[in-house]
């Protein structure tokens, strides 16, 4: 299995929400919120190159820039607040390019509807991390049945509320 940026993100924000999307129980493409996430990513920053696609033999990534002049890595937020997933996504980002061979990559956050952006930095301790996370990420996938429930305010958003709660 490759591990992808959205693996990284639902390992933060719930474990039963990696799991479907590892076993490509989709429910995104239903979703509203999803739906203005991706209209946000793909109308802001409309002259920079989106989506650029990375892959190797454990690894399947998706850039929504790169700027090759600075070596900073894009991610376009559609969020309205600021959230660690994201930050964990980026570095899990700038940990693949590292693998690539490409140095001294940092990661920027755009969060269009709050006109900020957010620093991205990659540590030794991250790197740690990231490494028992993607393990975590596998094991998680590999279960038979899906994680419990975690009945989190933000779940009521959620693409698969349905699944959970109905």
């Amino acid at each position: 299995m490759k591990i992808t940026g959205t693996h990284i993100c639902y390992y933060f924000h719930c474990h039963r929400h990696l799991w479907l999307f590892a076993h490509s129980i989709n429910m995104e493409h239903t979703n509203d919120i999803v739906a203005m996430g991706k209209f946000i990513s793909e109308s802001t920053y409309e002259r920079e190159k989106h989506e650029i696609h990375i892959t190797d033999d454990e690894d399947d990534i998706v850039l929504d820039f790169y700027d090759s002049k600075t070596k900073t890595i894009h991610e376009v937020k559609k969020s309205d607040k600021m959230e660690e997933t994201h930050v964990w996504q980026v570095k899990f980002y700038i940990y693949v390019l590292e693998k690539m061979g490409i140095d001294n990559v940092r990661g920027e956050i755009n969060y269009p509807k709050l006109k900020q952006k957010a620093e991205v930095t990659l540590t030794e301790s991250d790197r740690k991390k990231l490494k028992e996370i993607r393990e975590e990420v596998k094991k998680i996938a590999e279960l038979n049945v899906p994680p419990v429930v975690i009945n989190k305010p933000f779940c009521k958003q959620c693409a698969y509320y349905e699944l959970c709660y109905v």
